[in-house]
């Protein structure tokens, strides 16, 4: 199996933990050894069986001390048991001295390494040479062995340590072991392009093969044909698919003249992906994404720091990226580190990176934010040291958020509100200079609340969507079967170059759009008659800023007008057909506009259950029911985001769905198509039930209120045919009196995407 330069066990230095700080003496010896069988590589997602066996050292091993074994918490690997021989994860344990070995597994680590196998010796003592074996996915009474993640890690760590005289006390061993976890066959093709650039500006296209589970793989290869809508320049039509790692990207490539690019790709002759759109069209800006949210091994996620920004540009291509780790994780030679990759990885006009780290104060102090540093070298101010050993640094923490705008005044940053295990609390504190923007959509789920709670406070921010992976996989996370209920996000940012100058000025006029990871083009403006005075920052934060006279706004000005009503235009285009858009003036619908009417409807009734439980860490919220036709048939069945295959939402005879899922904010849900209009569609899930006539089923949505957070469950009719993947309009906006009037679309997606302007925002 072919050796990928990013496997290896991230260096103990690099990672915030914190061992026991007493020890029995410093010689490794009196702790004994272990070795652990096999560690070649292994396929995501299969079953595997392992032996670790320890050796006691010089002072043996007392009665009720014994190993611990943890794994890292960011893993979706089966869970492991001691109960069913024939069950997955079946563990067994015996040792060589006297006694037995009790096993127990719970979450008794200490982050990152939360999961713990504890092996305790009972009725006994090991001496010096004795042995405990511990075998990992026993298969010898028909157990298929212990199942992995899902996801690709270049070192899947085992770490193991002990308590050789009972104290609870449990020290590392020298020896730790890791193996590499890698992608599975291919099972999608995905190419790549961006959404905006001006004729004669380089752009590059990306390919790559995914497994089941979304890691890009090297098994796939062919005779790749390209079949693009315009003339491309720089570009083979025709080549090998022989990637040295995992994907290839074409660079600089251009096209001269204005209209849309896709790329139709085939391989030994069938359409496997198609890249686009791309919108070449002169004007000001370009579109350049990012995704600027994620973590690695050295915290609390997997992979390395190197590994992350190469996946970042090279597997998800993408323009923009940064590092996000929790403060209380980073430790100074790990900060030094991550500053020195941002530094090499920056290259101004292709990819731009920044370092930064996420303030990860409680909720009731602030909640999380991302810091972004435009610069290496600055301080890093973090909430505390919870996990950090090292204190010299405790006088530089900013334990609120508060602190931490008063320490970052006069620095040369941006800061995000973020939603992720403990969420930004945007009523605690508010700098309009430093906070320009907050995070709707990540891996953890959607949170438009994030962003129209703030609307009552006079908040002006812009909308972004980042991943928050803690896979390795920035700009294509997937979830996998953890806890993690969506595909991370991403953000475009509209700027005449891909600069760290250029995107900071994009931030910080909110000049950006934010989707739940797909790739379109968004063009939102506001004509606005008479005109007015558009601010180039925050006048609240910047009293004295620039301020120009302007009769048009683009997503993310504020502009100050005499005007009672303005027009909206947009142009849309994208990778699917467009199901809505929503034109909203603050948290108000002004207009919902669909490429089809009453008139288009067909035979083809859509589903969708969405929301939380409530807005901290145990959001997840269960979707489980049959949805059941009577007198009608299903001819068609299409899943809708359904991120994780393990999940049951599937098609069950002629005429029903089962369904048994997670929502974490977002949505998900399917299409059916039906060979009549006659009968009756009854849904009964553990939210509620809805029964309704399929003829009274129609082009507005029919809703059934479930409680909790946004929480729905929605039934409405569609064309049967795709729906068109380009929508223009304009749309007149009344405007209020007093305060602001945030004006913003949301847009929905056929295939179940979503994406969201930076609201304009207007004053009288």
């Amino acid at each position: 199996m072919k050796t990928e330069s990013w496997y290896g066990a991230i260096p103990r230095d690099l990672v915030g933990d914190n061992a026991p700080s007493v020890r029995s003496g410093d010689d490794a010896a009196l702790y004994g050894s272990a070795v652990f069988e096999p560690l070649e590589p292994v396929e995501a997602r299969t079953h595997q069986s392992f032996v670790l066996r320890y050796t006691a050292g010089k002072i043996g091993l007392d009665d009720t001390g014994g190993i611990q074994v943890c794994t890292r918490m960011v893993s979706d690997a089966g869970k492991p048991q001691t109960t069913d021989p024939t069950k997955a994860g079946y563990l067994t344990a015996t040792c060589s001295g006297e006694g037995s070995v009790r096993l127990t597994i719970g979450p008794y680590g200490q982050r990152p390494w939360n999961l713990a196998i504890k092996a305790e010796l009972r009725g006994g003592y090991l001496s010096e040479g004795d042995t405990i074996t511990i075998v990992f996915g026993d298969t010898s009474q028909g157990s298929p062995g212990m199942l992995m993640q899902t996801f690709a890690e270049g070192s899947y760590e085992f770490r193991v340590s002990t308590d050789v005289q009972a104290t609870g006390n449990y020290l590392p061993l020298e020896q730790q072991f890791s193996l590499p976890i890698v992608a599975g066959g291919a099972a999608v093709w995905k190419a790549v392009l961006p959404s905006l650039r001006r004729p004669g500006e380089p752009f590059h296209l990306g390919l790559k093969a995914e497994d089941a589970w979304g890691n890009p793989t090297n098994h796939a290869s062919g005779r790749v044909m390209l079949v693009p809508s315009l003339k491309v320049s720089g570009l083979d039509l025709e080549f090998p698919y022989e990637p040295d790692d995992r994907a290839m990207c074409f660079e600089n490539l251009t096209v001269e003249e204005e209209g849309t690019l896709t790329i139709r790709v085939l391989v030994g002759g069938a359409e496997v992906a198609e890249a686009g759109p791309l919108v070449i069209k002169a004007g000001d800006v370009a579109g350049f994404w990012g995704d600027l949210h994620g973590q690695t091994g050295e915290t609390v996620g997997v992979n390395s720091i190197e590994s992350y920004f190469d996946f970042a540009r090279n597997k998800a291509f993408l323009d923009v990226s940064a590092h996000q780790g929790n403060d209380f994780q980073i430790n100074t030679k790990f900060w030094g580190r991550l500053n020195e990759v941002t530094a090499e990885a920056d290259e101004p006009g292709r990819f731009t990176a920044f370092p930064g780290y996420e303030w990860s104060g409680n909720t009731a102090i602030g909640g999380d934010h991302n810091v972004f540093f435009r610069n290496e070298g600055r301080q890093i101010r973090r909430c505390s040291h919870a996990l950090l050993e090292d204190r010299s640094e405790m006088g530089t923490d900013a334990h609120t958020l508060t602190d931490l705008y008063a320490a970052l005044a006069d620095e040369d940053c941006v800061i995000y509100a973020h939603v992720g295990g403990r969420y930004a609390n945007i009523h605690y504190d508010h700098d309009a200079k430093l906070e320009t923007a907050v995070e709707v959509h990540s891996a953890w789920g959607t949170f438009e609340w994030i962003l129209t709670d703030g609307f009552p406070l006079g908040r002006r921010v812009g909308i972004v969507a980042n991943s928050d992976g803690h896979k390795g996989r920035p700009g294509a996370s997937y979830p996998g079967a953890s806890t993690f209920g969506a595909y991370g996000g991403l953000t475009c940012f509209l700027t005449d170059k891909n600069d760290r100058d250029s995107i900071f000025e994009a931030q910080r006029r909110r000049h950006h759009y934010a989707t739940t990871g797909c790739r379109m083009y968004m063009d939102v403006s506001v004509a606005i008659p008479g005109g007015g005075t558009l601010f180039e920052r925050n006048p609240d934060a910047v009293p004295n800023t620039p301020t120009h006279a302007a009769d048009t706004a683009i997503m993310g000005d504020i502009v100050q007008t005499d005007a009672g009503e303005v027009e909206l235009s947009l142009n849309i285009q994208a990778h699917a057909g467009i199901e809505r858009i929503e034109v909203r003036n603050g948290t108000e619908v002004l207009k919902v506009l669909r490429p089809y009417d009453e008139t288009d409807l067909g035979e083809r009734v859509r589903v969708l259950w969405r929301g939380a439980e409530y807005r901290g860490r145990g959001r997840d919220t269960s979707w489980r029911g049959r949805a059941a036709f009577s007198d009608a048939a299903i001819t068609g069945f299409d899943i809708i985001n359904r991120w994780n295959p393990e999940h049951q939402l599937e098609q069950r005879g002629i005429n029903s769905v089962l369904f048994d899922t997670i929502t974490t904010g977002n949505f998900m849900g399917f299409d059916a198509w039906l060979d009549s209009n006659d009968g009756t569609l009854d849904i009964t899930t553990n939210r509620g039930d809805l029964s309704l006539k399929l003829s009274d089923i129609g082009f507005e949505d029919t809703v059934l209120e479930a409680g909790g957070l946004e929480r729905e469950l929605a039934v409405f009719r569609l064309p049967e045919e795709p729906l068109s993947r380009e929508l223009s309009a304009t749309v007149p906006v009344k405007l209020g009196e007093t305060g602001d009037n945030p004006v913003w679309i949301c847009v929905t997606t056929e295939d179940g995407y979503q994406a969201w302007s930076s609201p304009v925002y207007l004053f009288r």
